[in-house]
């Protein structure tokens, strides 16, 4: 049986049909290399529940919870690079966001101001901004809100539910094209860079994991520049799961927000 496929991490509605474009020269490029492949890709509502299934042949989760999680029990098939971030090829880092006028000079100044974040186990919603918090010997003291989305996270900030959160380079990148809250806030700090979201296949077809990132290197740059565009999108970095192992360090969640629930 040909097992599941998905792209949940940067698949907003406005470019779903991107994402679906490019899974179809994605699976044409499995075809070739004599790997059967779904025709469509399975959004579901858990994604957690497919990245475990021993089965799946293809899906995007976040390093956090690679890290912690599944390095050990999927195979690592590569990272997709962004370019317009301006990170490193298949690295990215969060932007600290907050409403226009009211940003603060510096993370020393977030004590009183609320903070949003999407889960706890996102590293760039929550574990990167802990860190960084920590680091600097700092800590935001109003209870977190937590909103299940980063594009909820910054309508929160813009709705002054909260007062700023850690947003995923990309995913801030979607936001100043699609979300019309992003226009009211600013970035006034970034996180150090990681390895970005990896692409990951089931342990029955980690013997396909290197034929997987050659066809999904192979159908980025077959790509057109309006699917390349729209998810800004422009390569494959092949990291090995030992590039993520420092995402799996503690996170310092109780050093930087206290009041945590």
């Amino acid at each position: 049986m040909t097992g599941a496929v998905s792209l949940p991490m940067y698949d907003w509605p406005e470019v779903r049909e991107a994402t679906d474009r490019l899974w179809v020269t994605i699976q044409r490029e499995l075809t070739e290399r004599g790997i059967d492949a779904p025709e469509s890709l399975l959004r579901c509502a858990d994604p957690e529940a497919l990245w475990t299934d021993p089965s799946l042949l293809l899906s995007q989760t976040c390093g956090y919870p690679y890290a912690t999680m599944l390095a050990g029990k999927v195979a690592l098939i590569g990272t997709p690079a962004h370019a317009v971030t301006g990170a490193a090829p298949g690295r990215y880092f969060s932007v600290l966001v907050a409403r226009k006028g009211e940003a603060p000079r510096d993370t020393g100044k977030l004590a009183e101001r609320r903070f949003a974040f999407n889960m706890a186990q996102s590293q760039s919603g929550f574990a990167a901004p802990a860190r960084l918090l920590a680091a600097t010997g700092h800590a935001s003291l109003p209870q977190p809100l937590e909103t299940g989305a980063h594009r909820a996270s910054i309508c929160a900030v813009a709705e002054a539910r909260a007062d700023w959160a850690a947003i995923d380079a990309v995913t801030w990148e979607l936001a100043k094209r699609h979300e019309p809250a992003a226009s009211d806030l600013v970035v006034f700090a970034t996180t150090p860079q990681t390895p970005a979201l990896p692409l990951i296949t089931g342990s029955r077809n980690s013997e396909k994991a290197g034929a997987i990132a050659d066809a999904v290197e192979a159908a980025i740059a077959a790509a057109d520049t309006e699917v390349r565009d729209a998810l800004f999108i422009t390569g494959l970095t092949r990291f090995r799961p030992a590039d993520y192992a420092p995402l799996s360090a503690p996170v310092p969640a109780r050093q930087a927000f206290p009041n945590l629930a």
